[in-house]
């Protein structure tokens, strides 16, 4: 862990011993500086802004009752996230595993051409959808958040070996499949007037 991170997880921590202690003021600010980080992560789970909010709102409200039972066996970010993704499952279940929406928001990726940065997301986004809810929680946690394997075993409650190999399998299905959907937007593209 770095400075930042070390930085960012003691104050995390002070929050969530003012909020054990019944600090609304302090769950606001817990609230506010991880909305964006699980609302991109829970895209990755379903494409329903309702439930993305649900979840992260079942989020809060569990580590509202929860924030005196945290042992700091793992830094904050990694409880929250694993609280988010227990309660996203939850919400698949209710709800469906609907795919991931094509659209991954503005701020998740920058580039200098904005039609070719479009054109990678949307791309990105349909070989996503081909990966299990499972699948693109790893690939989120990893390469979307930089969670460590250990960090993405907390958050999934399972052994590092099952997190490797839905990483693993993950990227062999991304291999396959991302040729084929480059192929047909090449296609689509040639054919276009």
């Amino acid at each position: 862990m770095n400075d930042a991170e070390s930085s960012t997880d003691a104050t995390d921590r002070l929050l969530l011993q003012r909020m054990a202690a019944g600090d609304r003021t302090a769950l606001a600010t817990l609230y506010r500086s991880y909305h964006g980080r699980l609302c991109r992560f829970l895209s990755r789970l379903t494409r329903r802004a309702d439930v993305i909010e649900e979840v992260i709102n079942d989020c809060f409200w569990i580590a509202w009752q929860k924030a005196g039972d945290f042992r700091g066996d793992s830094r904050v970010s990694t409880w929250i996230m694993g609280i988010a993704y227990r309660c996203g499952l939850k919400a698949l279940r209710q709800h469906g595993d609907e795919p991931v929406d094509d659209n991954i928001p503005e701020d998740r990726v920058q580039a200098t051409d904005p039609e070719e940065d479009r054109e990678l997301r949307d791309w990105l986004g349909k070989g996503l959808e081909r990966l299990s809810a499972d699948q693109r929680a790893v690939v989120e946690l990893v390469y979307g958040e930089g969670h460590t394997l250990d960090d993405v075993a907390t958050i999934m409650q399972c052994p590092v070996g099952t997190v490797k190999a839905r990483l693993f399998h993950a990227r062999v299905k991304l291999r396959n499949v991302l040729p084929t959907l480059a192929e047909r937007s090449l296609t689509v593209k040639e054919q276009a007037p």
